[in-house]
Parts: C-alpha cells; structure tokens; sequence
C-alpha cells in the first residue's frame, strides 16, 4: 500500500492515508473477499473509498474482481478501488472496459467513478509497426509454437524448408510469416546457409507480448449457417461447441465447426453446401483464415475434436457474453498461466 499512496501523490499531487478496515466492517463481508483482498479505508477529493489490494496477482481473474469489488460496494456502501501489480495489458483493457475502478502502481491510475484515468505513455517505435496485425501464416506458427511445448518436434531446430514441410505450407508462405514476426521483434533469424528461428521470449510471454501490442488477428473471416454436414469431411468444432468441451460453459444448440477458407470456397463453387446463407440453419461453418486442422490440434482419429485452445480464444476474445468470458478466463488458466 506504500507504493500505492506514493504513486497517488506523485500522479495527484495529494497525500492519502489508509486505514486497515476496523474489525466491525470486515465481519459484514464474506470470507472469500477477506482472503482476496487486504482493504483499507480513505478519502480521495472528499469521496470516502475502499482500496482493494489484491494479495495474489496470480490468481487475477478480471470477472471475480468485478463481482466481488460490487459486493464491497453493495455492503459497505462505499467506492471501491482495486490494488494489482503487475498486470498484463490485456487485462487492464478488459477492466477499463468494465469501469472498474484500479491503480497500479507506477503505471496506471483509472478511477472512472472520479473522472480520472492517468497512465504510462508506451513508445511505439514504428509508427506503421503499431497499426498492423500478424499475417495469418505468421500467428498459425506462433500459436504452433505455443501450443506444442511438450512435443518433440519443435521448430526452433529446424531449417525454413523443414517447417515448411511439417506444417503444410509453401517454403515462401514460411518465408513470409518469419519475416512477419520477425519484423514485430518476436524472433531473429540465425545460420547462414540453413537458417533456424529463436523466439525472443518464454512462450507465456510471448503470447502476452503479442496479445499487449495487438498483434494478434481473429482468425475467423464469417460464418455461413448449412443445413447439411459437409460430406465426408472432417472438421473441428469451434466457437461454442469447443468452448463446452474444453471449458465448464454448457453446450450451445447451434453447432459449430471451423473450416479452413480455400476448403470453404471449393466446396461453394461446386455448388457442394445445402442452404448456404448468412442467418440460421443446423449448422454453422466458421471460415478460417489458416487451416484448423493443420498441426494445431490432434489429427482426427484422436479423441479431441476442437480447435486449439489459443485461436479459439482469439475467435471469441470480442464477444460481450459473461458466460463466455467466463470460459475464455478459464483457457488462459489452463494454457497460458
């Protein structure tokens, strides 16, 4: 809280005090807030607040911080601000979203409630690096990359040519993408003759450092309702169908399934889609911008008929659903964290 009261002085110009809450108010709250949380009384421009600092950022979770900062609120009748560090900016944006009131210290004070929002200026060194995304080639390697941590085959030892081969795509699409994310500082190139790739950070960082920039793109291009299944054909479940299967969010009516584009367009000019349109039907076909199927999950004769966990994530990042931003919290869990 030392820091907190610091950070507040020198961006406010006021010094604060905080007051550990008394006894009497603590016994109106339940438990699990009191385990959160370690809460102080005081007063910013005569408005009496509650600071919230969270006692393990690890266990952040934006949804529960809001919940229980409106319990605070309903119970003591009193503004309540949440204390965190180091969060990720991700997260920071998603609590900007929702008003909710939060200082980190040193970085950023957002206090919508009090009509003050003060935070660190980020130096963007390329001005045109800052407005575009990922080519799709280039987010299907780093997801690749991410997402296979445990396997053998890992392509930082393998030349351009072998990456190529494993992940069914041309030698120049592979090209491009290193040259993608290479231009956005994710990785560098070395070897002469047969050049091998180097991620620049761990693979938690570097979907943080890449989801932080906005580098990363929906992979989804729309969605086209049929009222028949493809033939022989096998696709992942994607949106809500994979979201039940590897999250606790109940399974939707409406069927999902992701289809990679150039699949989509073949089987639509040959005239191969029962009630092809753009509102309702048995089934929904997600069109992807890369292959779903392609080295990102498991191949169809396993158990696992979803997308990989990150693209599903970033098909659904946007939605405004408390259910499904439930889910999503729980894949960052699971596979990032």
């Amino acid at each position: 809280m030392i820091r907190t009261l610091k950070y507040v002085k020198d961006t406010l110009g006021i010094q604060l005090a905080a007051i550990p809450l008394a006894k009497s108010y603590l016994d109106s709250l339940p438990l699990y807030i009191i385990d959160t949380f370690k809460l102080y009384r005081s007063e910013i421009f005569k408005t009496e607040i509650i600071f919230a600092e969270l006692k393990n950022n690890d266990e952040l979770s934006v949804l529960k911080i809001e919940k229980q900062a409106k319990q605070i609120t309903n119970l003591l009748n009193q503004k309540v601000v949440v204390v965190l560090e180091n969060v990720q900016a991700y997260s920071r944006k998603r609590l900007i979203e929702k008003g909710i009131n939060f200082i980190v210290p040193g970085k950023q004070l957002f206090l919508p409630e009090l009509l003050v929002d003060l935070r660190e200026a980020y130096v963007q060194p390329r001005t045109k690096q800052a407005k575009e995304k990922l080519l799709p080639s280039a987010q299907f390697l780093l997801i690749y990359h991410i997402t296979h941590r445990s396997q053998d085959w890992n392509i930082q030892g393998h030349s351009f040519k072998e990456i190529a081969e494993k992940l069914s795509y041309t030698p120049m699409a592979i090209t491009n993408a290193i040259d993608n994310l290479k231009y956005h500082e994710l990785l560098y190139v070395e070897g002469e003759k047969e050049k091998f790739i180097r991620f620049r950070f761990e693979r938690h960082d570097l979907w943080n450092v890449a989801l932080e920039r906005e580098l990363l793109v929906n992979p989804v291009i729309k969605t086209v309702f049929v009222d028949e299944m493809p033939q022989d054909l096998f696709l992942l479940h994607s949106n809500e169908s994979a979201l039940a299967e590897c999250t606790d969010l109940n399974p939707s009516k409406q069927e999902y399934y992701a289809i990679e584009k150039n699949v989509f367009y073949g089987l639509q000019k040959k005239n191969e889609l029962v009630n092809p349109n753009e509102n309702e039907g048995k089934y929904a076909l997600e069109v992807w911008k890369y292959n779903p199927l392609n080295l990102l999950s498991e191949r169809p004769n396993s158990d696992m008929s979803v997308l990989d966990p990150l693209s599903l994530y970033l098909s659904l990042k946007d939605r405004r659903d408390e259910r499904i931003e439930i889910a999503l919290d729980q894949i960052i869990e699971k596979f990032i964290w």
